[in-house]
Formats: structure tokens, sequence, C-alpha cells
């Protein structure tokens, strides 16, 4: 089976908006390695439908890129890319697919049939998801600036504390620190049934 892996942008003071971020060579060829390690994209609509508006455009030479960029577009374009909804189902982006029906067995069911594992882009897709005890590990591009505005990294919360385990800090040229962690191995066990109760 493989790992979820929640990989997003985020400033000193938690913030994740997309904007805030440092969008430059190093940046996108970090994600494309990351990309480039799994099996399969996991957004929820609204981080689906930002990427559509711009990325395919991108990988078909329309909009002006450079080399880094436009190899993570086109590398992309390729990877199969899984959508949680309630409202769309429509996605003619190449290689796109719907989750449909219960949250925790339809992506139970994604990391097991994607052993090299599946990447989560998607903030509160993350929150729902890590209350579900679904994600193994974090792999966060901490950007060196302080927003001072929202939305912020589980902005709606947690049913507990979740503590981690550093795998690896790797820090940019552009001041960017690269952070691998996973969930701690010795997890009080009382966290689960938590996150079930309070997904019910």
């Amino acid at each position: 089976m493989g790992l979820l892996t929640f990989s997003l942008n985020l400033t000193l003071d938690g913030c994740v908006d997309h904007r805030e971020g440092i969008a430059d060579d190093e940046t996108h060829a970090f994600f494309t390695r990351l990309m480039d390690q799994g099996g399969a994209m996991l957004w929820g609509r609204i981080t689906y439908e930002m990427m559509e508006s711009y990325w395919p455009a991108v990988a078909r030479g329309e909009v002006e890129a450079t080399p880094a960029v436009r190899e993570w577009a086109i590398k992309l374009e390729s990877k199969p890319k899984y959508v949680v909804s309630s409202t769309r189902t429509d996605y003619p982006w190449t290689n796109s697919h719907s989750i449909v029906g219960d949250l925790r067995t339809c992506v139970q069911e994604l990391k097991e049939a994607t052993p090299s594992g599946v990447l989560l882009g998607s903030s509160k897709l993350a929150t729902e998801l890590d209350r579900l005890d679904l994600i193994d590990e974090y792999q966060f591009l901490v950007h060196p600036r302080i927003a001072s505005h929202g939305p912020k990294l589980f902005d709606s919360g947690l049913s507990s504390t979740r503590r981690l385990e550093l795998i690896a800090s790797t820090p940019l040229r552009n001041g960017a620190v690269a952070m691998h962690y996973r969930r701690a191995l010795d997890q009080d066990p009382r966290i689960a049934g938590e996150s079930i109760q309070s997904a019910r």
C-alpha cells in the first residue's frame, strides 16, 4: 500500500495562500521531484480548478515559462489526478478522475491501488483526511515570509495534537526550507478513536 503524503507551500506563520510562496525554478523543481516519486495526485475541487485553469496551457506551450516550470506542467498532464467533490462530476483535464462515495473508504482504496504513493495538495481536504487518520507523511515547503493573513494550515482544527517525526530538512537557495515529517510511530492510539468520532 502506498503512503498518502500531504505537501504544500506555507509561510512561517502558516499561511497557505498560494500567492504568498516563492514561485521560482527551485520551488517548481522541488515539487516536480515529489510528483515523480508518487503515483497520483489528490486534490479537492477548488485546488483542482485552480490548477486546471492554468497548467494545461503551460504544458501546451501557450504560456511563457522557464524549463523547470514547463517540466512540472508537462509531467502534471500525464500524472493521474483524483478529485474529491460533491458538486462536480465532469473532469476533462487529461488523466483526471472523480472520487465519489465514502471519503475514508475511497481514499484508503486509492492508497492500496497506488503502491508508489499519493501526493495530497489541498489544505481543506487535508484537514478532513487527517481527521480520518489517513495521512502518513507531510512534506512542507516553508517560505521565509510572514503573511499575517489566512487561510492558515488546518484552519478548522483537528481533534487532537499530531506528533510527528522529522525525516529531513533541506534548505533551498531561495531561503525556503523543505520539511519532511512522518506520523510518530508511537502515536497515542486514543487519537485514532477521537478522529473517527469527530468524523461521524
